[in-house]
């Protein structure tokens, strides 16, 4: 008579799942402003810091490098520390969402959030 409460409750449960799952991601999010990491070109003489949201958030250059000649140089080397901080923090968020999803069955490699 009541043959099918058994998917309700299976539908109870997945959403209850997907609110805790929301609200874990919600506060993954709220780290990643937190969560600092740093990029680094030519031997660490340039060096750039980022959240794992990827906002720059500082940039260290050694004095040896202000040489007028190299210019150029220098400016390769300021976007090849930026591009790498920005690489790590997106490593560091895709560490941080697995957290989040690793018990629920989703792949490892699925891009969150959407």
């Amino acid at each position: 008579m009541l043959k099918g409460l058994g998917q309700i409750g299976d539908m109870a449960k997945m959403m209850k799942q997907a609110q805790k799952m929301q609200a874990e991601m919600q506060g993954v999010q709220e780290r990643m402003d937190e969560i600092e990491v740093e990029g680094e070109a030519g031997a660490g003489m340039v060096k750039a810091r980022a959240n794992a949201k990827g906002e720059l958030k500082g940039l260290s250059i050694d004095p040896s490098l202000f040489n007028p000649d190299d210019r150029e140089v220098v400016e390769d080397l300021i976007l090849a520390a930026i591009k790498d901080a920005q690489a790590k923090a997106g490593e560091a968020a895709q560490a941080e969402m697995a957290k989040v999803t690793e018990g629920m069955g989703l792949p490892a490699d699925m891009k969150l959030p959407f």
